[in-house]
């Protein structure tokens, strides 16, 4: 199984960083590589969700459930089922001097036939992209162009 991390500064308030995250609906209308995320379920501030991303102009799906814990700032997620052998991670929110770092790692596995070692780099080197982009995604939502709504945040 192969694992990659990205961190990202925002300036912007904890509450506010960590409440956009969770508001994973959101997310295709500022990330491209969404095509959608649909909730399917909501429970106690968890979700079960629908997504369909766009990766080297492929369509990937997968349902995932988020479990978020609002005290501590972290959301875990693993994949209930879809196109990944294991899909899983963890979001973290930490304050620090001039905003929220936050810190997104996900563990994944692909099965492919015959994959060998050269594509399942790729894989990572495009998942660690697909990460950062996301990251970027929501720093840039937060800090400049559209600024999301009262109504645009769930929590």
């Amino acid at each position: 199984m192969a694992q990659v991390e990205a961190t990202a500064v925002i300036r912007a308030p904890l509450d506010q960083v960590y409440a956009l995250a969770k508001d994973v609906e959101s997310f295709p209308e500022f990330m491209p590589d969404l095509e959608s995320v649909r909730i399917l379920e909501r429970r106690n501030g968890d979700t079960v969700s629908e997504w369909v991303g766009i990766v080297q102009g492929r369509k990937i799906r997968w349902v995932e459930e988020d479990e978020w814990d609002d005290a501590a700032h972290v959301g875990r997620f693993h994949q209930r089922e879809g196109d990944f052998t294991v899909y899983q991670g963890t979001w973290s929110f930490e304050a620090v001097p001039g905003g929220t770092k936050m810190t997104l790692v996900v563990e994944f596995e692909i099965s492919i036939p015959l994959a060998g070692a050269l594509l399942s780099n790729l894989l990572k080197v495009l998942m660690r992209k697909n990460i950062e982009s996301m990251l970027q995604a929501l720093k840039e939502r937060l800090e400049g162009g559209a600024r999301p709504t009262a109504e645009g945040i769930s929590g």
